[in-house]
């Protein structure tokens, strides 16, 4: 894992991956990962889904994830960008999107990835948002000496086993433009049974299932 110019460093996003995967539902057929990357998410996914399709507009990513996933042959990574790909309706019991929602107009997006969801299906997202409260700052203060020994960690164990990193197993970085209290505000709206929570390092949860009785 690196940081975002290609050193070493303790992933953020990574550090949700459990939280995340307690979401899929069991006996999952069909899930989606929005802004795969390199496939570390995707390939975790693997293990408790049917078929999984990754999307990710970087192409040299998605070559990448291609390429560290060849014993798998039911992960699809996919070349594309979201705004502009068919994603169906109803298609998938489980989507996840990881630090990607902030590069995409979130009521527009969200709104598509609930849609294409099946019935009882799950949207599970970890976020990133704009910073201006108190309340924003102190979690990441309380966590700022944890994230400094973790990223040590990780960089002195890459440097004593001697692996070489490369930009290609970053994504491109984004600053978010919404606050949480946006994000929370816009997403009460357009799904009733989502919940919400501030998370360490920079990070929010959101977690909603569609219902299952009924199309939206």
């Amino acid at each position: 894992m690196t940081d975002g110019v290609g050193r070493p460093g303790f992933n953020h996003n990574d550090f949700y991956h459990g939280s995340l995967l307690r979401r899929v539902p069991p006996d999952c057929a069909r899930a989606l990962d929005v802004g795969c990357g390199t496939g570390v998410f995707a390939r975790r996914l693997a293990l408790r889904a049917s078929a999984v399709d990754a999307l990710d507009r970087s192409a040299e990513v998605i070559e990448t994830a291609r390429s560290r996933s060849a014993d798998l042959p039911h992960v699809r990574y996919v070349h594309a960008d979201l705004a502009e790909h068919d994603l169906g309706e109803g298609r998938y019991d489980y989507i996840a999107a990881l630090a990607s929602i902030h590069h995409m107009p979130f009521a527009e997006t969200i709104t598509r990835l609930s849609r294409a969801l099946t019935p009882g299906g799950v949207l599970a997202v970890l976020g990133c948002y704009r910073q201006v409260t108190l309340p924003d700052l102190l979690p990441d203060l309380i966590a700022a000496p944890t994230n400094l020994a973790a990223n040590v960690a990780v960089r002195l164990s890459s440097r004593l086993r001697g692996r070489a990193t490369s930009v290609v197993d970053t994504a491109p970085v984004s600053e978010p433009r919404m606050t949480l209290a946006e994000i929370r505000r816009e997403a009460e709206l357009l799904l009733p049974d989502v919940v919400i929570r501030r998370r360490l390092y920079w990070r929010y949860s959101l977690f909603s299932r569609r219902p299952a009785t009924s199309l939206r």
